[in-house]
């Protein structure tokens, strides 16, 4: 920890990024619509630009690990790209430009997830669940955040002066609240003047988020600045060093090979791209097992990310129809006391996976889900356990990608694909699922909101169980491997590429 300080705590800044740009869009789509001057239908292109570039970017993040110097440019790219984002949005006026621009944040937001996630786990290996635990902090603490500052921004009245701006101004707070991202339909009734002057001032609230992470990709700087990558720095005096170290420290790209060359055998088809772990060389020799894990794994984090997406895009809708019928402003709470619950839950998990196996908080987390979702079916009526409720599974769900993340990895011994499928298969499940709840809700109305995320705690309890089966299954390494002292030392000369 005190050796690698300096780039754990870049990469938890970055992933900072990766939260603040992840739950923007909501709040302020009201005045995005105005000032492109779109209709709903137009702007829920963004969303998808956002979400599905989002996906790309996780499955090509992959390719920038090859060496140090890769992820860390890709990094600094990523998150100055962010930034540019925040102050480019305020001139896109038209909404095919704004949903490039959102995909062009998605790729960025892709690339910090994978990127991160693996440099944390390459650098503590079997240590990794606390840190990875702490990285996920982050991104709730992001993404609590960049609504609290649009916020003061937000239009009161229409964001579009016309002549018929007084009758639907009234109808306003309403509106903004039952603008679900990925479930616009029941909102075609609202009729809102999209001709006139533009008036509204959330153009403030984007420049200021991308002033407020721009020290992120200057922290990624200063990390390549330390490790010798900055291509126009190469040349600036060294520290007297010994002849082998010197002639690793001159050749930044080779010192990153030769740094892992003791552990090749040991980690060559670990945390490979998602197109490189599809080659047929990597399945050679390979068990039953080997798949099984990577595919479970996967699998439990399709469903539960599923239900974190599906739960905070629809509890709102859910909240103001019958039969709970609650009001309008306070069941705008509900998403933000489920974000807040699961930042909570992020920070409460750092030092309880110091204590406690990866293997049994997922176990607690996905009963808890299951238990969770029982208790709001059993008492659908009642408002104060929505809230309850809504408060406990965003506790049960905060650290179950982490710890998934960890335990995966712990089984295959990080020589398998397992942050890439996992990353992965976490995005396509936020996506896939968000759009299946938003037409079964239309169809069968807001009850079977509740019924979709039992059905999907179950799978998720249902592949797990699967996972530990299997986990029982995979063969264990052997002992000579394990006594081995270069294959030992190799481990923690990895990490020391971080050291001087």
């Amino acid at each position: 920890w005190r050796r690698n300080l300096q780039p754990t705590l870049t990469y938890w800044s970055v992933f900072f990024s990766f939260g603040l740009c992840i739950a923007f869009l909501g709040p302020t789509l009201l005045d995005l619509r105005c000032q492109t001057q779109s209709s709903l239908s137009q702007i829920t292109w963004v969303f998808f630009s956002q979400q599905f570039c989002l996906l790309l970017g996780s499955c090509l993040g992959g390719v920038f690990k090859r060496t140090l110097a890769q992820s860390l440019l890709a990094l600094f790219a990523s998150s100055l790209a962010i930034s540019l984002v925040f102050a480019i949005i305020p001139l896109c006026h038209n909404v095919v430009v704004l949903a490039v621009v959102m995909a062009v944040a998605g790729l960025a937001m892709g690339c910090i997830d994978t990127i991160s996630n693996m440099q944390l786990v390459k650098i503590y290996q079997k240590d990794s669940a606390i840190f990875l635990q702490a990285l996920h902090f982050f991104v709730g603490f992001g993404a609590l955040l960049s609504p609290l500052i649009a916020d003061p921004f937000l239009s009161d009245t229409n964001c579009i002066l016309s002549n018929g701006t007084a009758n639907a101004s009234s109808n306003l707070p309403h509106i903004r609240k039952s603008l679900v991202p990925h479930h616009p339909g029941n909102l075609s009734h609202y009729d809102l003047p999209m001709k006139g002057m533009v008036v509204t001032r959330v153009s403030y609230a984007f420049w200021i988020m991308a002033l407020i992470n721009l020290p992120v990709p200057i922290a990624v700087f200063f990390l390549l600045y330390k490790e010798r990558m900055v291509p126009c720095f190469n040349g600036s005096s060294h520290p007297l060093l010994s002849a082998d170290e010197l002639a690793l420290e001159t050749r930044p790209g080779d010192k990153d090979e030769l740094s892992t060359a003791g552990q090749r055998p040991h980690t060559a088809a670990g945390h490979e791209d998602l197109f490189s772990c599809c080659q047929s060389k990597n399945f050679r020799g390979a068990s039953f097992t080997y798949f099984a894990v990577h595919i479970t794994g996967a699998l439990v984090l399709f469903m539960t990310d599923g239900i974190v997406g599906e739960y905070s895009g629809f509890v709102y809708s859910y909240a103001v129809e019958e039969p709970l019928s609650v009001v309008h402003k306070v069941a705008g709470y509900l998403p933000s006391l489920f974000w807040g619950f699961i930042t909570l839950g992020r920070l409460i998990s750092i030092p309880v996976s110091y204590r406690m196996k990866p293997a049994t908080m997922v176990f607690i987390n996905v009963v808890g889900v299951l238990i969770t979702f029982l208790l709001l079916l059993i008492f659908s009526s009642s408002v104060v356990f929505l809230f309850v409720g809504t408060a406990s599974l965003g506790l049960f769900l905060s650290s179950t990608f982490p710890s998934m993340l960890a335990y995966t990895e712990d089984i295959l011994q990080y020589k398998g694909c397992a942050t890439t499928v996992l990353v992965t298969g976490a995005g396509i499940g936020e996506m896939v699922l968000q759009l299946l709840v938003g037409s079964i809700i239309h169809d069968r109305g807001s009850y079977s909101f509740l019924v979709c995320g039992m059905i999907f705690g179950c799978l998720a309890f249902t592949f797990y169980a699967l996972l530990v089966f299997f986990h029982r299954m995979y063969p264990k390494p052997s002992p000579e491997l394990d006594e081995a002292s270069p294959d030992k030392a190799a481990v923690p000369e990895d990490t020391g590429q971080y050291q001087r």
